[in-house]
């Protein structure tokens, strides 16, 4: 697997909700993988927890939900950058974009 998107996101948010209308839409059209992590999905969290540990050691910080752009997800990852919380759909691809310029 190369360059992601792993989406952190709760059942029970609204935010997280409304962002699945697009997020994996827009992740795709900018060539990267999506990969969708709810907390609840026990199986599919602890295979990523290593990845928002790294990024968030005690979750404090993260924001729902939080996007972690990472190149090699299932190996030995390098984080890129993040992007937390709800934006619309043209704020959410710019700001995958910077993170992907940044890198």
């Amino acid at each position: 697997m190369g360059r992601a998107v792993i989406k952190f996101s709760s059942e029970d948010c609204g935010i997280c909700h409304k962002m699945s209308f697009y997020d994996q839409k827009v992740t795709e059209e900018l060539g990267l993988e999506f990969i969708d992590v709810k907390m609840q999905d026990t199986t599919t969290y602890r295979k990523y927890r290593k990845i928002l540990l790294t990024q968030y050691p005690d979750k404090s910080e993260m924001g729902w939900p939080t996007y972690i752009i990472c190149d090699s997800p299932d190996t030995e990852f390098s984080i890129l950058g993040e992007v937390k919380g709800g934006h619309p759909k043209g704020e959410f691809r710019s700001r995958l974009q910077a993170v992907l310029g940044a890198a």
